[in-house]
């Protein structure tokens, strides 16, 4: 009796998930075009006829919606089920519905489509980005055709025409990858100190770092010196923490990554997480970012050419501040009655006697957290500090792509904030200095 219900489990299984598919209707090629914050991609999905926007993530095998942001999609009947994943908590309450509608860009198309819903409002990375993000879509996007992403046109290319596609990858560097749990893996080198070992990897789009490695899965692992204490991330079931530090070089076949930050989370983060066989970490945006990347899943294939980004070097985060959006306001500015520029959704004009005012939305922004010992800890910035100015700026008139840039820039660069605690305002100062320079 089990053997016959373990048989028709798993024929259930191809079944729905050769149903669950994306396709090209009457089209050679698909370009989607996407967003690029923190080297992470966001793309536009229409759910049920709802327009919404997703993280690209090769690291996670099914589709979510984890915040709706006032918008309304209609599902099919919901089953409840649990998540696990990065995070110390064991699991987390959702919902799964089936036979949904997405359509991206004009012409691939999904008619049934398996939607896992997070109701744990925690888990929303909207603030933390600057923009409303619903949820993330992974292995059924990459699935059936080869995809191209250009990091410097931000334009995604879906090929259902293998001619167009082997034209296009005719030039670049062909990798062999293979695809676990319906997630991409490949065989790069990792080189701590002054020898390289082989590593598999996980390919993570979903992931803004460059590299992450699992210490406790390591053989005689040793943390390269100086290294610190520091968040990592969110994961499906809460924070991970863990060390950061830079390794000497970071090698995919012939490339080569001098100095790379690596982040190393803790065995309390990683404890639920269902890892493949021998793998010991991951390659994330912040080296993909480095090429024009095309992912060919159903002959396990990864493509790779440098674009302009390669040369780069790693920056890090030196204030120690985590920032996050705290929503928007609306912010009157007056301007001259001969502007003919254009108004946007989020603007709205008034006209008194000769003068006009233009209202538009600006963001809030506010501080998520602080790394114990960072310069700004040490210049006393707080967790829940709302910032007013940076450098003289107004922070209505900053992104928070921005913002981080500005903290990635120049060691030894001061940085002068105006932030509000509780009722009152106060200006701190302090000096950025790279934490983890890499040391021989």
């Amino acid at each position: 009796m089990k053997f016959k219900h373990f048989i028709w489990f798993l024929f259930l299984s191809i079944f729905l998930n050769a149903q669950n598919s994306f396709e090209i209707k009457d089209a050679r090629k698909v370009v989607i075009p996407f967003k690029l914050i923190n080297n992470l991609i966001f793309i536009p999905v229409t759910i049920n006829g709802a327009e919404l926007t997703f993280l690209l993530d090769t690291g996670v095998a099914e589709t979510s919606i984890f915040s709706l942001e006032n918008k309304e999609v209609k599902l099919t009947t919901l089953e409840k089920i649990k998540f696990s994943g990065l995070g110390g908590n064991a699991s987390i309450d959702g919902f799964r519905s089936d036979n949904n509608i997405a359509v991206i860009g004009k012409d691939f198309i999904n008619n049934s489509l398996s939607l896992f819903i997070i109701v744990n409002q925690d888990f929303n990375i909207s603030s933390h980005v600057g923009i409303p993000v619903n949820g993330i879509i992974g292995y059924h996007f990459f699935k059936n055709h080869p995809i191209s992403i250009d990091y410097i046109s931000k334009k995604i290319t879906i090929y259902n025409d293998m001619d167009l596609f082997r034209k296009k990858t005719k030039k670049f560097e062909q990798f062999s990858i293979s695809i676990e749990k319906n997630k991409p893996y490949i065989e790069a080198d990792v080189e701590m100190t002054n020898e390289k070992k082989s590593s598999k990897l996980l390919i993570d789009l979903g992931n803004s770092d460059p590299i992450w490695l699992f210490p406790t899965l390591i053989k005689n692992f040793v943390y390269n010196r100086p290294n610190i204490d520091d968040f990592l991330g969110r994961g499906f079931n809460g924070d991970v923490y863990g060390k950061r530090s830079r390794i000497h070089n970071f090698y995919l076949g012939d490339f080569k990554f001098e100095k790379p930050l690596t982040a190393m989370p803790d065995e309390f983060s990683i404890q639920h997480v269902n890892l493949v066989e021998n793998r010991r970490g991951s390659i994330g945006g912040e080296i993909l970012c480095r090429f024009t990347v095309v992912f060919d899943y159903a002959n396990e294939k990864l493509y790779l050419r440098k674009n302009k980004n390669y040369d780069d070097p790693f920056h890090f985060n030196m204030s120690g501040l985590d920032f996050q959006q705290d929503g928007l306001i609306w912010e009157k500015d007056l301007v001259s009655l001969e502007t003919n520029a254009k108004k946007t959704s989020s603007e709205v004009e008034l006209i008194n006697n000769n003068l006009q005012y233009k209202f538009a939305l600006k963001p809030l922004f506010s501080i998520a957290g602080v790394r114990k010992d960072s310069p700004a800890d040490k210049a006393g910035l707080k967790k829940d500090d709302k910032i007013i100015t940076i450098n003289g700026r107004k922070t209505l008139d900053m992104t928070l792509k921005q913002i981080v840039e500005l903290m990635k820039s120049d060691e030894g660069k001061t940085i002068t904030m105006i932030i509000k605690r509780k009722d009152h305002e106060l200006t701190l100062s302090f000096t950025l200095e790279d934490p983890i320079p890499y040391q021989e």
